[in-house]
């Protein structure tokens, strides 16, 4: 195999896993070699990464909507004028950020049960390769990248509701 050349700019982990495997049609090998990048490419990437993220800042709006809408009524409006303040960035990403945790461990649960994905990908419509790339791409989101879609398919399903003590930050999360 020829020696990759370094990257000119570094891009999203999960795009070069999601082109990768399109060409290979398959699951993956030893990360760089299968990614065909320089052996310093790979951190280099997830480090550009992570920086984005840390100042993508505030999640997205309606993400906020409707995970507040999960919470009791009386606490979405306490929550909501915390928001509005300039520290509000902080605690949104908290929420949203525990709520995310606990949804990627029923996923990746979901992930490691091959058979059970698979019939998973025949009744929604789509290959398994394609099912589990979105698992996959789920797994690497964080607060400030996670869409309404995810809300919708991985968060809504699992969490009946929650709450959360603003002086600790302790989240009590009542499960489905």
């Amino acid at each position: 195999m020829p020696a990759a050349l370094p990257l000119k700019d570094p891009v999203k982990v999960g795009q070069l896993l999601r082109r990768r495997l399109r060409e290979l049609k398959r699951t993956p090998a030893p990360m760089t070699k299968f990614l065909r990048l320089h052996r310093n490419d790979l951190p280099t990437c997830a480090r550009a990464e992570r920086a984005a993220a840390e100042a993508a800042g505030r999640p997205d709006s309606e993400v906020c909507r409707q995970v507040l809408e999960l919470c009791a009524p009386e606490r979405q409006r306490v929550l909501q004028r915390r928001f509005a303040r300039p520290e509000g960035a902080e605690l949104e990403r908290v929420i949203v950020g525990r709520l995310l945790l606990v949804a990627q461990g029923f996923v990746n649960r979901k992930l490691e049960d091959e058979v059970g994905l698979r019939m998973a990908a025949v009744r929604e419509g789509c290959t398994y390769l394609q099912a589990r790339m979105r698992l996959l791409e789920f797994l690497d989101a964080d607060a400030a990248s996670l869409t309404p879609r995810d809300c919708d398919e991985f968060l809504r399903p699992r969490i009946t509701t929650w709450d959360i003590d603003l002086d600790t930050h302790a989240m009590r999360i009542v499960l489905k």
